[in-house]
């Protein structure tokens, strides 16, 4: 069992509104201090996770990102700004972190995540947050996660609709059954060129900041162990109808 973590007087007064939930309380806000969170992508979907978990008091928080901040990125990536066109997404997310709490560690990657590399990164971290743009990068987290036994939280949005799992394939559900993968909802990814990029087909702006707190919802759940996260089960948001859906999967 883990030593208690304390909190400073300065931290009961920042975190008191989770504090008095009943569910939460100082044993959860204390489990949030000591929880390590690897988050994927610092853009749009990692920028209100980033910035939700930072300010829930998450001790760590890795990024992972090999791009720069461009001006067709702040539309909807609110965690840069503009003074941060031409800067690493993970050094400007890293300084947008450090104002808005600076009792959280930040551990930058400024790469791309592979199959190659993956493992290694995912296995320093409790938790996964997967806010990436491509399958390639879905895929190798979701492989890295399954094989290291971390929680992936897998979040993907287009156009005007989005969609958030959680996902923990090493654990059986309540009915004995092994939990669903990444791959039992995608066997495959889709053939190179057929789904168009955000660039391509565009991207409501405010949906990516929806979706994305979710996603960072999901990760407080699992970290403080309220709640019912949203393992074999996809939910879908839909920002024209303001629709959202939930669909159960399980493994074959």
């Amino acid at each position: 069992m883990l030593a208690p973590i304390s909190l400073t007087e300065v931290e009961i007064e920042r975190y008191a509104r989770h504090i008095v939930l009943a569910e939460i309380g100082g044993p959860g806000q204390q489990r949030l201090k000591r929880g390590r969170v690897l988050v994927v992508g610092a853009g749009g979907l990692g920028s209100p996770v980033l910035q939700y978990l930072a300010a829930a008091g998450v001790g760590t928080l890795g990024i992972v990102d090999d791009d720069v901040v461009s001006l067709s990125n702040l539309q909807r990536q609110v965690i840069h700004d503009s003074d941060a066109v031409g800067m690493a997404k993970v050094a400007s997310a890293e300084r947008s972190i450090e104002r808005i709490n600076p009792h959280v560690a930040v551990e930058s990657y400024a790469l791309r995540l592979t199959a190659d590399n993956a493992p290694g990164l995912v296995c320093g971290y409790d938790l996964v947050i997967d806010g990436s743009d491509n399958f390639a990068t879905r895929y190798a987290v979701a492989d890295a996660c399954a094989a290291w036994r971390r929680p992936l939280v897998s979040g993907a949005v287009g156009r005007f609709d989005g969609s958030v799992t959680t996902l923990m394939p090493y654990a059986q559900g309540p009915d004995g059954r092994r939990n669903p993968s990444y791959r039992d909802i995608f066997p495959a990814p889709p053939p190179e060129g057929l789904l168009p990029t955000c660039a391509q087909a565009g991207i409501l702006g405010a949906l990516t900041g929806l979706i994305g707190s979710v996603m960072a919802l999901e990760a407080l759940k699992l970290l403080t162990g309220v709640g019912e996260p949203l393992i074999g089960r996809l939910m879908l948001f839909d920002a024209l109808s303001m629709r959202v859906e939930t669909i159960g999967y399980a493994a074959p």
